[in-house]
């Protein structure tokens, strides 16, 4: 659901880039503020690699010729809280900007809104309700369904509530809003389901790792560091190797503007912030499209899967280490 941003004004996308940079604000208030936030840092360079690398397998939506990927928003707030988890999926979502070209620059708001914040802060709220009395697989699975199936149907709205108010492209809201709801809605469920596959894991072999849960009622099988290492080398697994059987169909977003356009992307304008936010990303993106420039070579996607899991994991964990700094400064 990355937003390019040839659906945006710059209006908008500096309204969105506002909202989503207060947002960020407050939550590194929040976790400098969290007496166990040092244990969470390692956690977050973990999971947020994680999440990239289960970005990159898109899974084919049957009878649609469409595709979907994980967001992402709900798994890590399930482990890091809403507010770590927030910030993580921020970390993720520029990564893949500046460095693969995934998603618009100027979008970059629009998208950690419509990806993370909702993923994170309504996720939250829904995991909490189910983990209130307990946990228990049933009620991981039933979270994780529901909470990404609400998370994902808000984001798809605010893709369209954003293009219409942007005004920049010919795409009937009604028309738009039609062709996005039902298609993240199959996304979504699928999403849930391997949300809820991680996390039954996490709640088999180390209960204790999962957020804002009330007796977990089983003992833990791994260490915390034998958990994060599994899960490092299962990211390293999917972004390196299991990256290469992703669905070439085009994600939701990109099915629904070729249902109305005939084409999966928009000509967008090429003056004033367009063109310097395209100019940026040029710069910067070393591994466009997950790629080698000018090349189709399939080594292309799987190094693109290692060193974006690799730099996720130790921008998260750096960034984690510096607000570790900052609280302690704040303390004394």
């Amino acid at each position: 659901m990355h937003m390019a941003d040839a659906l945006l004004s710059p209006a908008v996308g500096g309204v969105m880039i506002a909202a989503s940079a207060a947002a960020a604000g407050y939550s590194v208030h929040k976790v400098v503020k969290d007496p166990d936030f040092k244990q969470k840092i390692p956690a977050m360079g973990v999971m947020g690699a994680f999440v990239f690398a289960a970005q990159m397998i898109n899974f084919t939506i049957p009878g649609t010729c469409s595709s979907g990927h994980l967001c992402g928003g709900l798994l890590l707030t399930a482990i890091l809280g809403p507010y770590a988890g927030f910030l993580s999926m921020i970390g993720v979502l520029l990564i893949q900007c500046l460095f693969f070209a995934d998603g618009g620059l100027l979008a970059i708001g629009a998208n950690v809104w419509n990806m993370a914040f909702y993923g994170c802060f309504v996720g939250s709220l829904i995991w909490s309700a189910f983990m209130k009395k307990g946990v228990s697989k049933a009620r991981i699975i039933l979270a994780c369904v529901i909470g990404s199936v609400v998370t994902l149907q808000m984001g798809a709205f605010s893709v369209t509530l954003e293009t219409l108010l942007s005004g920049v492209t010919e795409l009937p809201f009604g028309t738009f809003l039609g062709a996005m709801l039902p298609i993240h809605l199959a996304i979504g469920f699928v999403e849930g389901l391997i949300t809820a596959a991680v996390l039954c894991f996490v709640h088999q072999v180390r209960p204790t790792l999962l957020w804002n849960v009330e007796n977990a009622g089983e003992e833990a099988r791994f260490s915390y560091k034998k958990t994060l290492a599994v899960l490092t080398c299962a990211f390293l697994l999917i972004g390196g190797g299991l990256s290469l059987l992703a669905s070439s169909y085009p994600d939701g977003l990109e099915w629904s503007i070729e249902k109305l356009t005939g084409d999966t992307e928009l000509e967008g304008e090429e003056t004033g912030v367009y063109e310097t936010a395209s100019r940026v990303q040029e710069s910067t993106s070393f591994l466009p499209d997950y790629a080698f420039k000018n090349s189709e070579s399939a080594a292309g996607t799987t190094v693109s899967g290692v060193v974006g899991c690799l730099v996720t994991f130790g921008v998260l964990a750096g960034a984690g280490a510096l607000m570790k700094i900052k609280g302690r400064k704040k303390t004394a």
